[in-house]
């Protein structure tokens, strides 16, 4: 990468303007108040206030005040031409100014910019007086001069107004030094994106008092974004503060709060003499004083609610126009206080860091050569956050590699002081209880599902719904978009080493274990007895990994690390004794293999009574032990289990507390649910062997939650029949039946249900529905379910938000769309339909965001209504027999996906260029398509268009206003002449696919933004931007590896690349490929990692994650093209055989077939698929070609006796 930085030298002012003028005009008042009005706006200026006499010379300090100023303000006036003083200022005045840094600006008091220049009437008479002519001369010089500059005219200027003239100086002279400044601090990185960002939100031209709050991480960059919007929009405001540390400030002393408003108050007034006697006093004052004043307010590190009490009060407070920013770490300051604009500050991204980090440790934007492996361990160790980037940046600067090294291993073991420090202040500020599961999520339940850590949380009596949520509103935690718990590396390292130092060197002491030499060593020498009286462990197996954590009061953590065959069967011993001693574990967490190794040593034969929470994946027994009480138990997961019932025959143990119970994937055959009278949540999901739930008269009252798909093996008849003898279950919310042998169904059994799938439900015919139940029901899902006779029902469903009926093959669609205006439905998927056409009553569904009418082979036209849909967004018409669009289709004006690939569309209506949303337009295969609206460029937001096998001529010229447009594929266009010559000029365009199009022989790819160069390669390594949502977490653990796959293929379609399947897991449990792909980059750095938890269930975690390619971006449907490419054609087929007769193998056949298309790029097929040809040829020969080589080998023998084969 190359690299160049511009340096200069700014010279630093000591005063900020100079003012000169005539005393006797205009001292005690035009510049009175000027001066006044620019010291009060925090702008340095000088006046000289010394009355001197006619004719006397300038002194040496005037004229080097003049030189050590920015800028001048010359007031002419009647008289200033009659001071050899002030013509002597002028000429010195004028000589700095030749400096581009240091400008001067006229102000024509009460002359005529003419009579200056000229010395023209009264100042004529007044400059006459003057008699030395080489004087003269100099001083006629620099008046012109000085009166050609651009100033103002006070006659001229707001009808002579002159408080509004200061005004306009001030604002001038304010926004002059603004941009002077922009460069003070040029180690700041990233900043312009960010300020944008909250300025737009600021409006500060509207006419309100707003209040903006600025939250995250301590050292997160909070306090250096709000310094740089307060210094860049300042000098709008009639006043201004910027009051540091107020959490600091206001808890020192108990006349912390008065000192900050004494600031506040002293700051916007200009007033240093200020002072309040109480709190109280000082809110009366700033209300009284601050009401008549625009004003800008910057409160920085807020943590209370009186703070913003004390030092914003209400928005009466301030004048129209005021603003207020706030910084703060809790957002419930933020809630509390009602502020409406909230902004979470974006930690550094790869690229900033890198920048950040190599301006502090080597003064320029990337790190010398030598160090650069050394570099990115430090930027990957301070994960963005730009405090820690700071200091270890100004620690390792002038160090050398060995001293380098030494830092990054002691931060292994070692946080670094200052970043701990800040950021353990939230965690000081907690509650209690609030602490320890702050502490369970930093040593254990990063990476876990928001329910499932609830769950267990609660389970160990914890408040755990608000407690997550209050740390994450002290930005100590994270919850991603797929509600995954995330903390950041240094915070999650704070909450380790508050566990451990207390007492570094006894793990047994520790309320938490984690670190694996601890662990085995707690285990080894029976440390865990010693304590055993109060300790909560948990433990975790993961087939020949084990984690154990002790603690004195309530919390969760675990660890793993290997064990040898021998240590294997010493900790299942220890193991198991452990369980046994352990008289008030709470809470139990295993994963294990089905092996007969645990069933020998009888691991898992004794739980204690105290359990709460217990989760053993893979449990190698048929049921729970006989001695197991489990009267505490609130929580019961068995999944991937060799249980087939809950107790042994003849045991009837009532679990009364038990209120989540699953046992999906296990080898349970019968379960008893009156056993369970308070369960909440029964989840017995892929329990093939399932073949008895019995539900006796009261049980399942209280059931919410029931998922019994592909329970195949289920007596579902009888089990129906159990239901119907039962009360109506009032509480039960999901109900999951998909994938079964289902063929009855009474919904009146569950009136208030909100969820429903019945996808796959091949056997089951029309479900009863009395009148008046399913109300609640928000969501349905009745796919592939082709026994239904009537689906009227739907039409009664009031509350439904998701509706699919896919893969039903209707004929002609049921009266199920509601005639009146419709404000609960949100997704229809009418996918694998056969009707005709669509109602005009679709256009009710007012709120519909997403409708699926894909793959409708004899959908050959929409009606009007449905451009009334103002707010769909996701429009999927791919493979329909769509020929024409609404011509008022621009009217769905929130439409951001529009997917017409495959369809017999002819043209698009020129109403599509309003789609200002617009993100997505998928037209490939389209062969009807022609040509594109010629205004197609108003689509502002477009960022993908797909044009692929289209038959269009030409691309409108238009196109090239496509700001947002990232990827556009032409590929295969072989009618398309040619493409617009500002095409170049679309900045974000990241791939432009014109391959197989008659202007290019090879596919053009721009390459992302985020690549860098990979010294000794011809590709470059490139980093794709795909949304935070969207990235795999490191220690994020997944049930299966189909959750994993669907999560990887989900960030590699947005990332722009191809994931594969095919893999297996290697004893380490890395991810490994099955074989070679040629659809496979090779030697691609692009890299993911999982931990294996266990080989039966395939669960596991990510633990490693590298995101760096060396490959072309690919799109979903071009990864398509490129398999349809390898495809052999004949001629490839009879090129092979003939090359086969000729004793050339598929390899030189393949580069022989290259050389004569002059390249590899224009072959198609890859070597492995001339082999994988070749291969087959072999199976094909017939038993008549073989006796032909039988034939051969035999008369080889009678020419050679000695031959033998």
């Amino acid at each position: 990468m190359a690299s160049s930085s511009t340096f200069f030298i700014q010279h630093s002012y000591k005063y900020d303007v100079f003012l000169s003028f005539s005393g006797e005009d205009t001292r005690k008042s035009f510049v009175d108040h000027l001066y006044v009005a620019l010291q009060r706006q925090g702008i340095h200026t000088y006046k000289d206030d010394e009355s001197l006499e006619k004719g006397k010379k300038i002194n040496v300090e005037l004229l080097k005040s003049i030189q050590d100023s920015k800028f001048y303000i010359i007031i002419f006036s009647k008289n200033y031409v009659s001071s050899s003083w002030c013509l002597d200022e002028l000429v010195k005045i004028m000589e700095c100014q030749k400096n581009p840094e240091q400008i001067a600006y006229p102000v024509f008091y009460d002359v005529e910019p003419s009579e200056i220049r000229k010395q023209l009437g009264g100042v004529g008479k007044a400059f006459a007086k003057h008699k030395k002519k080489g004087e003269v001369k100099k001083w006629k010089e620099v008046l012109e001069e000085a009166s050609n500059l651009a100033g103002w005219d006070l006659r001229k200027t707001d009808d002579g107004h002159e408080a509004k003239l200061i005004n306009k100086i001030v604002e001038k002279i304010s926004v002059e030094l603004r941009f002077s400044n922009l460069n003070v601090d040029e180690k700041l990185v990233g900043m312009e994106s960010r300020i944008n960002d909250i300025v737009s939100s600021l409006e500060t031209g509207a006419e309100d008092v707003r209040i903006i709050g600025i939250k995250g991480i301590a050292g997160g960059g909070k306090t250096t974004l709000a310094r740089a919007i307060f210094d860049k929009i300042h000098f709008q405001f009639e006043g201004k503060s910027f009051v540091e540390n107020v959490r600091e400030v206001a808890k020192a002393s108990l006349s912390g709060l008065q000192s900050l408003q004494e600031q506040v108050l002293s700051n916007v007034l200009n007033d240093k003499r200020i002072t309040v006697g109480s709190v109280h006093d000082g809110k009366s004052m700033m209300k009284k004083m601050l009401s008549g004043k625009k004003v800008l307010l910057i409160l920085d590190d807020v943590d209370d609610i009186d703070q913003m009490d004390a030092l914003a009060g209400g928005v009466n407070w301030l004048k129209s126009g005021s603003r207020i920013i706030i910084t703060t770490r809790d957002e419930q300051v933020l809630v509390a206080y009602r502020v409406m604009w909230i902004h979470d500050v974006s930690l550094l991204s790869h690229k900033e860091a890198i920048c950040l980090f190599s301006r502090y440790a080597f003064g320029r934007d990337i790190p010398i050569r030598r160090y650069n492996d050394l570099s990115l361990k430090v930027v990957h160790y301070a994960a963005g956050l730009p405090l820690t980037i700071r200091v270890l940046g100004s620690f390792l600067c002038g160090k050398d590699e060995l001293e380098w090294k030494d830092a990054l291993n002691r931060l292994k073991t070692i946080p670094l002081k200052e970043t701990q420090e800040k950021l353990e202040i939230s965690y000081t500020g907690l509650e209690d209880d609030y602490k320890e599961i702050f502490l369970d999520v930093a040593c254990l339940l990063k990476g876990w599902l928001k329910d499932d850590a609830i769950r267990a949380l609660e389970s160990c009596g914890f408040h755990a719904r608000n407690g997550l949520r209050v740390i994450e509103q002290k930005s100590l935690m994270t919850i991603s978009p797929y509600q995954r718990l995330g903390m950041h590396d240094h915070i999650a390292e704070i909450g380790r080493n508050i566990v451990r130092r207390l007492h570094p060197d006894e793990p047994l002491r520790h309320s938490r274990l984690w670190i694996r030499k601890e662990i085995e060593d707690v285990l080894a020498n029976d440390l865990v007895f010693l304590n055993r009286q109060n300790m909560i462990g948990f433990f975790e197996w993961f087939g020949n990994f084990v984690s154990l954590v002790t603690e004195a009061t309530r919390a969760l953590a675990t660890n793993t690390f290997p064990w040898g065959r021998e240590k294997n069967l010493r900790s299942n011993n220890i193991l198991t004794i452990g369980f046994e001693n352990m008289k008030k574990l709470r809470f139990l967490h295993m994963v294990s293999e089905t092996h007969d190794l645990f069933t020998k040593v009888k691991v898992g034969r004794n739980f204690p009574n105290a359990l709460r929470f217990l989760c053993w994946q893979g449990y190698p027994h048929f049921c729970l032990p006989r001695t197991f009480q489990a009267d505490n138990l609130v929580s019961l997961e068995m999944p991937y289990s060799r249980m087939e019932q809950l107790w042994e025959e003849g045991e009837g143990k009532v679990l009364n507390n038990l209120k989540f119970l699953d046992f999906s994937y296990s080898k349970l055959k019968t379960l008893d649910c009156g056993l369970l009278p308070n369960l909440e949540k029964l989840k017995l999901e892929k329990c093939k062997h399932l073949v008895e739930l019995h539900t006796p008269i009261g049980s399942l009252r209280r059931l919410v939650y029931l998922n019994l798909s592909h329970c195949h093996g289920l007596d579902y008849i009888s089990f129906v029949k159990q239901l119907e003898s039962l009360q109506v279950l009032q509480n039960l919310r999901f109900l999951d039946f998909s994938h079964s042998y289902l063929m009855i169904l009474d919904c009146g059994l569950f009136p208030n249900l909100e969820k429903l799938n019945l996808g796959k439900c091949y056997y089951l015919v029309n479900p009863h529905t009395p009148v008046g139940c399913l109300r609640s029901l928000v969501y349905l899902n009745i796919n592939h379910c082709r026994g239904f006779e009537s689906l009227s029902f739907i039409k009664q469903l009031e509350s439904l938000q998701v509706l699919d009926l896919s893969y039903l093959y209707l004929s002609k669609l049921p009266d199920i769309l509601p005639g009146h205006y419709n404000y609960s439905l949100l997704e229809l998927n009418f996918s694998r339909n056969d009707f005709k056409e669509l109602p005009s009553s679709i256009g009710n569904l007012q709120n519909l965001v997403c409708l699926d009418l894909s793959w409708c082979k004899n959908l050959k036209s929409l009606p009007q209504s449905i451009c009334s849909l103002r707010c769909l967004k996701d429009f999927d018409l791919e493979s329909s027999a769509i020929k024409e669009l609404p011509e008022d289709l621009g009217h769905i004006e929130c439409l951001e996906l529009l997917n017409l690939r495959s369809t017999p569309v002819k043209y698009l209506p020129n109403s599509i260029c309003k789609l200002k949303h617009l993100k997505t337009l998928l037209l490939a295969y389209c062969k009807v398509l022609k040509k594109l609206p010629e205004n197609i460029g108003l689509l502002e937001s477009l960022e993908e268009l797909s044009l692929a096998f289209c038959k269009i001529r030409d691309v409108p010229s238009s196109i090239c206003k496509l700001t947002s447009l990232r990827e556009f594929n032409l590929r295969y266009c072989d009618q398309l002449e040619k493409l617009p010559e500002k095409l170049g000029e679309l900045t974000c365009l990241k791939k432009l696919n014109v391959q197989g199009t008659n202007g290019s022989d090879s596919e053009q790819e721009s390459f992302n933004s985020n690549a860098i160069d990979s010294p000794g390669r011809k590709t470059k390594l490139w980093k794709p931007i795909v949304p935070k949502e969207f990235m795999p977490d490191v220690d994020a653990t997944y049930q299966s590896l189909e959750e994993v796959v669907e999560m990887y293929k989900l960030y590699a379609d947005k990332a722009g690349f191809g994931a594969r399947s095919t893999y297996t897991l290697d004893p380490e449990g890395t991810r490994r490929n099955k074989r070679n792909s040629n659809f496979i980059i090779t030697n691609c750095k692009e890299l993911i990692k999982f931990e294996r938890l266990h080989m039966g269930t395939n669960a596991c975690k990510i633990f490693e994650f590298e995101e760096k390619h060396n490959h072309p971006i690919d799109t979903k449907e071009e990864r398509w093209y490129s398999k349809c490419a390898r495809r052999l054609h004949y001629k490839d087929k009879e090129f092979i055989v003939r090359s086969s007769t000729s004793n050339i193998g598929a390899t030189k056949a393949h580069k022989l077939q290259a050389s004569l298309q002059g390249g590899y790029e224009n072959v198609g097929p890859k070597v492995i698929d001339y082999k994988n040809f070749r291969r087959k040829m072999g199976n094909i020969i017939g038993d008549k070609d073989a006796q032909l080589v039988v034939d051969k080998i035999n008369m080889r023998k009678d020419e050679l006796p000695n031959y033998k084969f």
